[in-house]
């Protein structure tokens, strides 16, 4: 019997499945990656303006510096002795430069004190959060609709089908074989059951010749006492292991053997 090859099947083509919670997690990741490249502007933005400040704040305390050193006089403006009246002597320099000084420190501590109170402030004011930085200028979002849940979709793979079917295949096989051996274990019980039923003919008893009971002949068996005690060697062994123990050789001649103790036995059981 020819068996018809079965029609070859296609592989299976995977389902592209697009999930709205992929979809939502990409809009965050792209979201959150504006939002960052936002704030490494600004943090750069803010550390440039620091460094200018600061360029700023050097080059103002050059040029005091300049312009609290005494310039030396030309000899043009020293014509008459009117004018050697009015130069300071060197006590007058260093005061007037120790004042300035002074004066100049002065108002930087005082910048120093007002900008700490100034952030003092601003820092017990409450602050409001802010929008994200997702644009130049605020403005208020739509919010999405809401989508459905995604309902998973029912795979049937072939090669589930072909394991359910040589599942049920081997079941149905071993049903089969169970079977076979239950009628055959049946048969054998029917042919052992069949012969002994069968009649057997039982021998005649010999009529010429009687069973006639008689005393036997042969003495009567003589009981042998258990081994419970020493070996004879071991025995002779421990006496002379206990002669150098005991005081006396005289000691030894009441200790009485195995031999004598079962013949001693034995007589009291005849005797009873």
């Amino acid at each position: 019997m020819c068996l018809i090859k079965p029609p070859v099947k296609k592989n299976n083509i995977p389902i592209d499945l697009k999930l709205h919670s992929d979809i939502r997690a990409m809009e965050r990741a792209r979201f959150a990656h504006q939002v960052a490249e936002k704030r490494r502007l600004i943090k750069q933005y803010k550390m440039e303006r620091e460094r200018q400040q600061k360029l700023e704040e050097e080059e103002e305390i050059k040029r005091l510096r300049k312009e609290m050193i005494p310039k030396a006089m030309s000899c043009n403006d020293m014509s008459g002795p009117s004018r050697l009246q009015h130069l300071p002597s060197s006590v007058e320099k260093a005061e007037a430069l120790y004042q300035q000084r002074g004066q100049l420190k002065e108002e930087q501590l005082m910048k120093k004190i007002q900008k700490l109170v100034g952030e003092e402030e601003k820092l017990r004011m409450p602050i409001a959060q802010g929008l994200p930085w997702t644009t130049d200028e605020p403005k208020c979002l739509i919010k999405p609709p809401v989508k459905k849940n995604t309902i998973p979709i029912d795979l049937k793979l072939h090669s589930d089908i072909r394991a359910v079917a040589e599942k049920g295949r081997l079941i149905k096989q071993y049903k089969m074989e169970r079977e076979r051996q239950q009628k055959l274990e049946e048969e054998e019980e029917i042919k052992r059951l069949r012969k002994e039923m069968i009649p057997k003919a039982q021998l005649m008893p010999y009529f010429d010749r009687p069973f006639v009971p008689r005393r036997s002949e042969k003495q009567p068996t003589v009981p042998r006492e258990p081994k419970f005690c020493i070996p004879r060697h071991k025995t002779i062994k421990c006496c002379r292991m206990s002669c150098n123990d005991m005081s006396g050789p005289s000691q030894l001649q009441h200790l009485p053997s195995s031999v004598e103790k079962a013949e001693a036995l034995y007589k009291n059981r005849i005797l009873q």
